[in-house]
């Protein structure tokens, strides 16, 4: 017996549906295996349900022995195997954002949110379309910084997969959305890992980002499943790490530019931004006083072969327009919103 004999055999076996041989249909295998006369093969069938298998295989097996010989062992050694459809191209997540950015830091308290509030809104004012996602699932502060702790996003005319988006806040020039949005402010969000990623995801994918040039993220501090979800869920162009000169501070920042370096996640680090850098009084503008320490984390940067962003000094008004829902950015002529849009200027230069 020649492999040449078992196809012609199964050249006379038609598909009742398809009115074709089923070795012309694709449907015979290239892995027919003759031992003495045991004759084995499999055939292809579009989906594991087919209601025509049990048929098509008995067809085969009786094609064989009557074109070939009724000395032939074929039964039983007809194998099924389904065909293996191409997958679909996934769809960007983000079409219409060109660029991704989270801002994290490895600890609380060294004024990340500040940043990068700020941050969004110099960029807003260097003419960008600008988006702001709060990704701190536990402590929310960006409807604060904004002024917006009242809103309430609703659904937009847009729907995609069947689903209606949310309808981010816009202020300032800068869209964005929080958890603090849909929750109640005074109680606390005590939700494990995977109701707060989910939630995430929901804001990231189920928004109606629209078309934006950025997209911040202002993320949770230290490293957690929230960081490691989001860099699955979306594409970031960059990191930026927040850290105060300290350093107890600056041992967090470390693990921050390590958590996305790390080969696991392969996020490129954009820099560090210097936060507290330096306080000045408002009525002694020229004067500099190291309460955190002097340029800690501008070393750091040096020694980890990262930029150094921006410094950012303790200046009063950053505090108090913060709290108002003005942030200091909106001043560009100040102190603090001169370091802001030399900020924003610089990333901007680093993701054109």
């Amino acid at each position: 017996m020649y492999p040449a004999q078992i196809i012609a055999a199964l050249k006379t076996v038609m598909h009742p549906e398809k009115g074709q041989n089923i070795y012309d249909l694709g449907m015979v295998e290239d892995d027919i295996r003759i031992n003495g006369n045991r004759v084995s093969f499999s055939l292809i069938f579009d989906r594991p349900n087919d209601p025509l298998m049990s048929s098509i295989k008995q067809k085969a097996a009786e094609a064989v022995k009557r074109e070939v010989g009724p000395d032939v062992d074929i039964d039983g050694n007809i194998f099924v195997k389904i065909r293996q459809r191409p997958k679909a191209p996934e769809q960007p997540v983000l079409p219409g954002v060109k660029n991704v950015i989270a801002v994290a830091s490895g600890k609380g308290g060294v004024g990340k949110s500040t940043v990068t509030s700020n941050l969004a809104i110099a960029l807003a004012q260097a003419g960008f379309k600008v988006g702001l996602l709060d990704a701190d699932i536990f402590g929310p502060s960006v409807p604060i910084m904004f002024g917006v702790e009242d809103a309430r996003p609703v659904l937009s005319e847009k729907s995609t997969a069947g689903r209606d988006l949310i309808a981010p806040i816009e202020r300032y020039g800068v869209k964005m959305l929080s958890i603090g949005f849909f929750v109640d402010p005074d109680k606390a969000v005590v939700w494990r890992g995977a109701m707060a990623t989910n939630a995430i995801k929901q804001l990231v994918t189920e928004a109606d980002w629209g078309e934006l040039d950025y997209l911040l993220i202002d993320m949770p501090p230290g490293t957690s499943d929230i960081h490691i979800s989001l860099v699955g869920l979306v594409k970031l162009t960059g990191a930026i790490v927040v850290s105060t000169p300290q350093k107890v501070a600056l041992a967090d920042a470390r693990k921050g530019v390590d958590m996305f370096v790390n080969p696991k996640v392969g996020v490129r680090v954009l820099g560090i931004v210097e936060n507290m850098a330096w306080f000045t009084p408002a009525e002694l503008p020229e004067n500099k006083y190291y309460i955190f320490g002097k340029d800690g984390a501008a070393e750091l940067a040096a020694e980890l072969g990262v930029p150094l962003l921006g410094q950012i000094p303790i200046v009063q008004s950053i505090r108090e327009c913060g709290d108002s829902g003005n942030p200091a950015a909106l001043d560009p002529e100040g102190p603090a919103g001169a370091a802001f849009a030399n900020l924003a200027a610089v990333v901007a230069g680093l993701t054109r």
